[in-house]
C-alpha cells in the first residue's frame, strides 16, 4: 500500500456490494466480538461517507448500540480509524510475504508478489479503500507507524523488481520507479472494484503480474543509445 498521504475525498465513491471481511478472521483475535462488529461497521461507513462525514451514531447504529458505546471500546473515533488502516496494512504484507517463494527464478518471484498484493486488494477491497483514502484523519503518531508499514511493501517489491532487471547492473532509479508503478497499479483497483463485476481477484491478479513483469522485462533490455 502506497499511496501518499492527501485530504478527505468528498463523494465519488463506488457502490458497495458488501463487506468482504468476516469479523473473526480479519480482525486481531483478542478483540471482543462486540469490538469487532463496531471496526466492521466503521469500515462501510468510512468507504461509503469518508472519515469526517461518518458520525459515532453511525458506526453504533449499525451494530445496535447508542453512540456512547463506541467510547466504551475506543477512546477517539480516530482510534476506530486507526485500528482498521493498522490491520488492513498488516493482514496485506502478511500475504504478501507467505506468497513469496522461498527459491525460485525471479520472474516467479515478482509474479507471485504482484499477484499476492493485487488479489488481496480485490478481495478487500473495501478496507483497503479506507486504507488507501483515509490517512489524513490519524493522529502523527498513528500516521508515523502506518508509514513505515508501508515502507516494507516498498521494500519486498524493490527487491522482486531488483532480482528481474539483474541488480548488479540495474539503474536504481529505475528499479525504484518500477516498483511505485508496481503498487501504484495494484492498489488503484480499490478505487473502481466491484465484487459483481466481471473480474475476479485470481484474473486481475494473474493479468497485473504479466503486466508487471512485461514493464520489468521492457527496463532490462533497454539499451543505451549511441550520441
Amino acid at each position: 500500500m502506497v499511496a501518499k498521504r492527501r485530504g478527505p475525498r468528498r463523494g465519488g465513491h463506488p457502490p458497495l456490494v458488501r463487506l468482504d471481511e468476516p469479523s473473526e478472521k480479519f480482525w486481531d483475535e483478542d478483540l471482543s466480538d462486540v469490538t469487532k462488529a463496531l471496526l466492521g461497521s466503521a469500515v462501510r461507513c468510512f468507504a461509503e461517507k469518508g472519515f469526517q462525514a461518518t458520525t459515532t451514531r453511525d458506526i453504533t447504529g449499525q451494530v445496535g448500540l447508542t453512540p456512547g458505546a463506541l467510547y466504551v471500546h475506543f477512546a477517539t473515533k480516530e482510534e476506530v480509524l486507526f485500528e482498521i488502516v493498522r490491520s488492513g496494512h498488516r493482514r496485506a504484507l502478511e500475504t504478501l510475504r507467505a506468497a513469496l517463494p522461498a527459491d525460485g527464478d525471479p520472474e516467479t518471484h515478482l509474479r507471485r508478489a504482484v499477484a499476492a498484493f493485487v488479489e488481496w486488494h480485490a478481495e478487500h477491497h473495501t478496507v483497503a479503500r479506507v486504507c488507501q483514502n483515509e490517512l489524513t484523519p490519524l493522529s502523527p503518531e498513528h500516521y508515523a507507524e502506518i508509514h513505515d508499514l508501508r515502507a516494507q511493501f516498498t521494500i519486498v517489491f524493490r527487491d522482486a523488481v531488483r532480482r528481474l532487471v539483474d541488480g548488479a547492473t540495474a539503474d536504481p532509479d529505475d528499479v525504484s520507479r518500477l516498483a511505485r508503478s508496481i503498487l501504484s497499479l495494484g492498489v488503484d483497483l480499490v478505487r473502481w472494484y466491484r465484487v459483481d463485476g466481471t473480474d475476479t481477484p485470481a484474473t486481475l491478479g494473474a493479468f497485473y503480474a504479466d503486466l508487471a513483469v512485461h514493464m520489468t522485462a521492457a527496463v532490462r533490455d533497454r539499451r543505451p543509445t549511441s550520441a
